[in-house]
């Protein structure tokens, strides 16, 4: 059921898009710490003698991202797979995890469930023998967490409610706005008084969440829960659903291939900036987890820009579909991987670090593509899915986030074994075949997805 068309308790929009929102705000405070730590800490420590070899199950774990890559693993590496695992995977499980909210436990239970289990992963990191049990824990909860929390921002709004495209940028906003605290936060606890501290702080952050998300449930889209054998009446699935549905999926590793070169922001970029960016000032060196509060600002305010362009935009000519928005941000993004080789010329010629403007560039260009790559392919996904599936589409769409980390995990392996230039010139090149499928997808198959 959703929330009547003109409630307009919150910045024009349901009360339930900020509450929604600020819990989503804490959730990606903590991932987004977590998540920043993770390669650095893995490279800096766990993986030195006396940490890894404590920890609980990680000789398996090795061996099995050892069977996935299809190579041996040890130091960048290793840790750049279990990145790429564990973010790819953290948008794989919201699989299953729509499923439960959509046809057993409900929405906001399984929620609940989730937040609960990402805040106990995360306070487990702070120590190196339950490193794998804590990965495991994340993944189940931002499993039951992810998919659901965004279908219900959907269902607050009628199918024909033009404020959905609207919501779920403001709902990204605040995902944005987290990523600019959580690294100078988490990042510089982690980097300066200790990695656990940080992963620490990335647990507190996430119970502040649940406690949002509960003290808002009054507000959150009502839901018909399953009793005994009873099952959850939905609409049937018509022709044209099922033709959405396919083509809903085929896109996805097309949108999957779009995001190596924003996937690897907390991966390889990380390492690649330790290591050419001039990160000494006044004698100090800047923590580099603080480049990604500077992407977070970034992203921010060019998905606050689009918005506003946009709107301006439909005022005076037809806005483009989302397949269109979405393959317009691909083709931007594809340069920001372009400035990092040219940024890696000049290292070579010069043999010195280059200036953080180089930085600012890359993200500039990354975000500006990105600021219409997921958040708008969210609102797609959530209004040409079937009642009753919303959850599991949604959680569908998030595949593009594990095929497009998995792969940005494997790519990122290999810095250091082929020239600077040519690692980034490959995800160039990767990305421009992605936005090249999306134009096809659009002139072939672009009315399936259309509103009815």
């Amino acid at each position: 059921m959703t929330k009547p068309a003109r409630d307009t308790a919150f910045l024009g929009h349901p009360a339930g898009l900020g509450w929604l929102s600020a819990s989503e705000f804490w959730e990606r405070f903590s991932y987004y710490g977590m998540q920043g730590l993770l390669v650095l800490y893995m490279t800096h420590q766990f993986l030195n003698p006396g940490h890894f070899d404590h920890a609980l199950g990680f000789p398996l774990f090795q061996r099995l991202l050892e069977f996935i890559n299809g190579r041996p693993l040890s130091g960048v590496a290793l840790a750049s797979a279990t990145y790429g695992f564990y973010a790819g995977c953290v948008f794989l499980t919201p699989i299953a995890g729509g499923f439960i909210g959509d046809r057993w436990l409900g929405k906001t239970a399984t929620v609940t469930i989730g937040a609960s289990l990402m805040a106990l992963g995360h306070f487990l990191m702070a120590f190196d023998a339950s490193f794998v049990i804590a990965l495991f824990c994340l993944l189940i909860g931002a499993g039951c967490f992810k998919g659901n929390i965004a279908a219900q921002v959907g269902d607050l709004y009628a199918e024909g409610d033009l404020r959905r495209a609207d919501a779920f940028q403001i709902y990204y906003l605040a995902i944005q706005v987290a990523v600019i605290v959580s690294p100078f936060v988490c990042g510089t606890l982690g980097q300066v008084a200790g990695w656990h501290w940080g992963f620490g702080a990335a647990g507190v952050g996430m119970l502040l969440g649940l406690l949002i998300y509960l003290r808002g449930r009054y507000a959150l889209p009502k839901e018909r829960l399953r009793s005994g054998s009873q099952k959850v009446a939905r609409p049937p699935i018509t022709a044209r659903d099922k033709k959405a549905i396919v083509l809903l999926i085929l896109l996805i590793p097309v949108l999957g291939l779009s995001l190596v070169g924003n996937q690897e922001i907390f991966n390889a970029y990380l390492v690649w900036s330790e290591k050419n960016f001039q990160l000494v000032f006044f004698g100090h060196t800047m923590p580099i987890t603080w480049m990604l509060a500077v992407d977070a600002f970034v992203s921010t305010a060019l998905i606050a820009g689009s918005l506003m362009f946009w709107r301006w935009y439909g005022r005076h000519w037809r806005e483009p579909d989302e397949i269109t928005k979405i393959a317009i941000g691909v083709f931007i993004a594809a340069l920001a991987p372009a400035v990092l080789a040219l940024a890696s010329l000049v290292v070579a010629a010069t043999g010195h670090p280059v200036s953080l403007a180089w930085a600012f560039a890359f993200h500039i260009v990354n975000d500006l593509g990105f600021a219409n790559i997921l958040p708008v392919g969210l609102a797609l996904y959530s209004r040409a899915a079937p009642k009753g599936l919303e959850g599991v589409m949604i959680a569908i769409y998030y595949l593009q986030l594990f095929l497009g980390s998995l792969l940005a995990g494997y790519l990122g392996g290999l810095i250091g074994t082929m020239p600077d230039v040519s690692f980034w010139l490959l995800h160039v090149g990767l990305m421009l075949v992605s936005a090249a499928i999306l134009v096809v997808a659009k002139l072939f198959f672009g009315r399936i997805l259309a509103p009815a």
